[in-house]
């Protein structure tokens, strides 16, 4: 399933400075039961969320109208445990199209990637500097430029960060694998013609 096309992304933030967020506080594995990728939003970080009855904690960051955007920034080591797709899933279609770590689990990472989600790893340092902006000002904005492979704060100060260059491809041009091969159509064409 294709998604939007990713270039640039310019958006205040939602900070979340905590370390070794696993998948199933992203989402919990009660909520799994789905089959389809929508409806996982409104339970993402259910347990940091909500109480026991349901009404929204407003001690958390996703329940404080102070944060809004398409940027969620957390602490290192974030999606680390199981490999739940789902994790992805619920970030994506809470409305977040970028999450900004200092560390990835590999998998959350792959999970990201292949379901439009950009996960951009900096610093220590750079994450630190991502969160003292967000504090000063909570509706400061962060651009994450995909082409350039660079995250800018609004006083100038960037980090460049990697990506697989086939991923980037694909977000680039709101490609998921089978549309990327669609896209080689021609290409695969004139080579079996050649061979």
């Amino acid at each position: 399933m294709s998604k939007e096309k990713f270039t640039t992304l310019k958006s205040a933030a939602v900070p979340l400075p905590i370390e070794n967020i696993d998948t199933d506080q992203i989402i919990p594995a009660r909520f799994l039961k789905a089959t389809t990728r929508e409806g996982f939003g409104e339970n993402l970080f259910r347990d940091w969320r909500y109480d026991g009855e349901g009404k929204p904690k407003a001690d958390f960051v996703l329940n404080d109208q102070t944060y809004t955007g398409k940027v969620l920034v957390a602490g290192k080591n974030f999606g680390c445990g199981s490999s739940r797709e789902h994790a992805a899933w619920a970030i994506y279609d809470y409305g977040f199209r970028v999450v900004i770590s200092s560390f990835f689990a590999d998998i959350f990472k792959n999970n990201a990637l292949n379901n439009a989600l950009l996960p951009v790893q900096v610093s220590d340092a750079f994450l630190k500097k991502v969160f003292e902006a967000i504090r000063k000002n909570p509706s400061t904005a962060i651009t994450v430029d995909l082409q350039n492979q660079k995250v800018v704060l609004e006083d100038g100060t960037s980090e460049n960060f990697e990506i697989n260059a086939y991923k980037k491809t694909c977000l680039a041009n709101g490609y998921d694998d089978i549309d990327y091969l669609i896209s080689l159509r021609d290409e695969i064409k004139q080579f079996e013609l050649t061979h």
